[in-house]
């Protein structure tokens, strides 16, 4: 099984580097990065405007567009629901193989 490789840095500072499970059937690894940087730099983009967002609200808000796109593929929705689930467990899995890494901060 194939692995992208992806670097993960949020607002607040922490680092992750991940190695996230690609799905054999994936089209193209570097769309799949595309999309996820494009995904992650909106959502911190709206709650940037918009201000404090609960964690919750964000992951309820990101499981519901999951839900949506799942929806929308023409295939049972047993079949979208499956896949969906797979993809949602084997990215977390990868998630939580990473280590999460703070830069050092400070003056010198």
């Amino acid at each position: 099984m194939k692995n992208l490789p992806y670097r993960v840095n949020t607002a607040t500072g922490d680092e992750f580097d991940v190695e996230f499970p690609l799905h054999p059937d994936t089209g193209s690894a570097v769309r799949v990065s595309q999309l996820v940087s494009a995904l992650l730099e909106t959502v911190e983009r709206d709650i940037a405007v918009a201000g404090e967002t609960s964690n919750g609200d964000v992951l309820q808000a990101m499981a519901m567009a999951l839900a949506v796109r799942a929806r929308i593929i023409h295939a049972p929705p047993a079949v979208s629901r499956a896949l969906a689930r797979e993809l949602v467990d084997s990215s977390l899995g990868a998630m939580n193989q990473s280590d999460r890494r703070r830069p050092p901060t400070g003056n010198a």
